[in-house]
């Protein structure tokens, strides 16, 4: 059975180390979106809606999508073909999900009158930004597909010490621990039912455990 990895020695290249330095960068920027929204829920005492979560859910499944490459070039000092494929197509189909998520939740609050859900920020409600965000990424995405194929099996110095490992481990424990808030954050919202109501007002966990009446 034949590796992944060509025999011969492997190849640098500037557009492989663009891809990992993308995939780095696209991960850490929408784990930082979701913080974004941990802001305006525990600073700002905003309580996201079952929408929001959703939203919440496909930014970091896109983010799982980049940080799957970036941890294949941690692990092998390159990545194939097949990594791009995996990588990029689960960010791809995260954030067409999630752009379809924004835009229900847009069309919800698109009548003249209507106030919209939570804050604005520079005029523009976080789910509208999250639908530009979206939109933007499947753009992106698009293109280092494209390129996929002339980067794939190329040398990324990220195996020993040096900025490539330090700025992909930042990349992949920085999404891991923001999962691990967010599924809390959830769990404290929802408490032990099967869903959150449509305008959330408090931390059912605490009520439901007793603390709060």
């Amino acid at each position: 059975m034949s590796s992944l990895l060509p025999e011969t020695p492997l190849e640098g290249g500037l557009l492989g180390r663009v891809q990992f330095w993308f995939a780095c960068a696209f991960a850490i920027g929408w784990t930082g979106v979701v913080c974004g929204g941990l802001f305006y829920q525990f600073g700002l005492g905003e309580y996201p809606c079952p929408l929001c979560i959703v939203q919440r859910m496909f930014m970091l499944l896109a983010a799982m999508g980049a940080a799957h490459i970036v941890r294949t070039a941690l692990s092998r000092g390159a990545v194939t073909g097949r990594d791009y494929m995996m990588g990029w197509g689960l960010s791809l189909i995260a954030v067409i999900a999630g752009s379809f998520a924004s835009w229900r939740q847009t069309m919800l609050h698109v009548l003249p009158g209507d106030k919209g859900y939570g804050s604005e920020v520079f005029g523009l409600h976080l789910y509208v930004w999250a639908w530009i965000l979206f939109q933007a990424s499947v753009v992106a995405v698009g293109i280092v597909l494209a390129f996929a194929h002339a980067t794939a099996d190329r040398a990324v110095p990220a195996e020993g010490p040096g900025p490539y490992r330090t700025v992909g481990m930042v990349a992949v424990w920085f999404l891991g621990l923001v999962i691990a808030v967010n599924l809390v954050a959830v769990f404290l919202e929802e408490g032990f039912h099967w869903f959150l109501p449509d305008d959330p007002t408090r931390y059912q966990f605490f009520y439901d455990v007793g603390i709060l009446d």
